[in-house]
């Protein structure tokens, strides 16, 4: 079983209900494989400055070209890299592998690089999308193998590009951006911190730290009645408490989740947090609330991790983390491209507990 395994690799036991069969981690990572390298259909974030920036994904990004746009891709072989040094010995650990170095050349990666610090580009894919770049950096770091440890290489000065876009941009943002898409700021500074603590990058930890606290410290009496909206794929008031989580203390995020959302449940039930429900899964936008309800899972058992262990609503929010799962995990068919081309990144941080230490 994944959780064991899981579980050797965390040094816990994994959280309940966090089970999760080899074949299905298989079949997630089948999701990306079919679309890491699919360049059509694509929805380029592209500015063009000049007649000859009208070019073709694959010569834009030739790295990141596939899974419909820049930043699925990105997870895509986030997916692929965490899957296959999870399960070293599966059969589709190789195609994986293969998939990974097809992508990760000097001169896939050099391209990535020159594309991303090209004029008019400042804002691409933040916060969201360099985020998941240095969340594929940290699982490269992690894995360790001497093929791992090449491409991390040779990411690394995309990496280092992307966390000083991170760098440069977090100290001129006024407010937190709280809506539940990609410019959500919590989700995003959440993954940077995970990166920051496996790269031993201190400056980047205390920036982001020291940034969540002046966002959000202070709030108090988030509105989770209002979520989701129509098209949310995260959620922001799980968000910026699973984010805050990872910057309080538990003695003191028990007393500022008391102020934040100050009607969790003590009683244990699940039902106090209705999942969403996707009308139609081949419209893309709708097709959103299909991740909200695996994001919302991992959230929950993130924000029940934070807390002391007698909190009285650590049963409540795991309970409601495992309807949201279960709806979510469900709905992860790759039947439709609007959801298969990413959804199945978000049921892999999920049931691998990557958030959590």
């Amino acid at each position: 079983m994944l959780s064991s395994l899981i579980a050797v690799l965390l040094g816990a036991a994994p959280l309940p209900n966090t089970a999760a069969s080899a074949p299905l981690a298989a079949r997630f990572a089948r999701l990306a494989l079919d679309c890491v390298h699919q360049e059509y259909p694509n929805k380029v974030s592209h500015v063009l400055l000049a007649d000859a920036d009208a070019r073709v994904p694959r010569e834009l990004t030739p790295a990141f070209y596939g899974c419909y746009d820049w930043h699925s891709s990105v997870h895509g072989h986030w997916l692929l890299a965490r899957v296959a040094r999870l399960l070293p010995e599966a059969a589709l650990a190789g195609e994986a592998r293969s998939a990974l170095g097809r992508s990760f050349t000097a001169e896939n990666l050099a391209g990535e690089l020159r594309y991303l610090e090209g004029r008019g580009r400042v804002s691409f894919e933040r916060p969201y999308g360099l985020a998941w770049l240095l969340q594929l950096a940290a699982e490269l770091r992690e894995w360790g193998t001497p093929e791992a440890r090449a491409w991390a290489e040779l990411l690394a000065p995309l990496e280092r590009a992307a966390a000083a876009r991170i760098g440069d941009w977090l100290p001129k943002l006024t407010r937190p951006v709280r809506v539940g898409e990609h410019s959500q700021t919590a989700f995003a500074l959440g993954l940077v911190l995970d990166w920051a603590r496996t790269a031993g990058d201190a400056e980047t930890l205390a920036l982001v730290a020291s940034r969540s606290r002046e966002f959000y410290v202070s709030d108090r009496g988030c509105p989770l009645d209002y979520e989701p909206s129509g098209e949310d794929f995260l959620s922001p008031c799980l968000a910026e408490a699973d984010l805050m989580r990872r910057v309080l203390p538990p003695a003191e995020y028990a007393r500022w989740l008391d102020a934040f959302l100050p009607g969790l449940p003590r009683d244990g039930r699940a039902g106090w947090l209705a999942p969403g429900i996707v009308t139609d899964p081949t419209d893309p936008k709708l097709a959103h609330l299909d991740g909200l309800n695996l994001s919302r899972a991992w959230m929950l058992e993130g924000i029940a991790a934070g807390l002391p262990g007698r909190d009285r609503r650590v049963a409540a929010l795991r309970a409601a983390a495992a309807v949201h799962r279960e709806k979510g995990l469900a709905a992860v068919t790759g039947a439709h491209y609007e959801g298969g081309h990413w959804l199945g990144t978000f049921a892999v941080y999920l049931v691998t507990c990557r958030g959590l230490r």
